[in-house]
């Protein structure tokens, strides 16, 4: 069994990826950081890290685990395969953490291409939001090895309040992250066609999300994504085309299965709709934004 590591590199160093890197250093493991954007690389440096650049390829001989925290599949193969390919600049033996949403059978492709490089791979989606990785407290969906579970042990420890271990085999944590996903998008779309009728009916918004987040309507996602729209405020914490993505990546699994999943496809159609008519990069709260006839706080019509 490989030794606890103690130099981790995290790499997307976003809403979730710098509450990682920050509970990293807090726990006293050696950690490095990689984000295109300067003023992240700058906040993790201030906060403790080794160091913080635009490429993880500078420090990647230091590193013994590796946190891919970047928004998909596509990301995470370009950044372990690309021009400045990581995998091949890891030393054998390097744990990578693929904590980003990606299909079952990227993931599985993913480690297939690590393990040419004797890299063991951790299929291990998170969530929790920006709140619970500031904190530590992410929710980790784990598969893999013995030996990755081991090796990641100080950083699973550092980053997550609840680590659940659904299996050996790489896809496990994809999978249970994908139908995770399902609820979250199908929550988000019923809190805003909620909202939006309460709206249309002249009941005051604040009044509106009050009754419901103390009463049995309530859901994590109404309570957390509707403030939002109560404060007008659509400044991304997680944006409309990451749900395009996820609720893709649930019709692509239930396709896979030729399973039925009426409420995601509704779901999906309501985000993608958001995103043509602009809202793209917005929160996800602004799939609300799809309603006519109604004039939301902020002067959102």
């Amino acid at each position: 069994m490989s030794a606890p590591v103690n130099n981790v590199g995290i790499i997307g160093l976003g809403s979730m990826g710098m509450g990682a890197a920050q509970s990293c250093i807090r726990a006293g493991l050696n950690t490095w950081g990689a984000d295109l954007n300067p003023q992240a690389l700058e906040t993790l440096r201030k906060a403790g890290a080794r160091d913080a650049q635009p490429s993880a390829a500078a420090f990647a001989g230091e590193l013994e685990a590796v946190v891919l925290l970047v928004v998909n599949a596509a990301q995470v193969n370009a950044i372990l395969f690309g021009e400045e390919g990581l995998a091949a600049r890891l030393r054998p033996g390097t744990a990578v953490m693929v904590s980003s949403t990606i299909s079952a059978q990227d993931a599985q492709a993913i480690a297939q291409r690590l393990a040419e490089h004797q890299l063991l791979m951790l299929d291990a989606p998170v969530s929790g939001g920006a709140a619970k990785a500031a904190l530590g407290e992410m929710t980790v969906m784990a598969a893999g090895s013995d030996d990755a579970f081991a090796r990641l042990q100080p950083v699973l420890d550092a980053v997550a309040a609840k680590v659940y271990r659904v299996g050996d085999k790489i896809g496990l944590g994809a999978t249970v992250k994908i139908i995770h996903q399902l609820l979250a998008g199908v929550h988000i779309a019923a809190g805003a066609e909620a909202m939006a009728l309460a709206a249309r009916a002249g009941i005051p918004l604040e009044t509106m999300y009050d009754v419901v987040t103390n009463a049995a309507g309530n859901s994590w996602m109404f309570e957390n994504r509707m403030r939002h729209v109560v404060d007008g405020d659509y400044s991304p914490k997680s944006a409309v085309d990451i749900f395009v993505k996820d609720l893709n990546l649930v019709a692509e699994t239930a396709k896979s299965l030729h399973f039925p999943l009426p409420l995601a496809s509704t779901a999906l159609n309501m985000f993608t709709e958001a995103s043509n008519a602009g809202y793209g990069r917005e929160d996800d709260s602004a799939v609300i934004k799809i309603f006519s006839g109604i004039t939301l706080p902020g002067g959102e019509k």
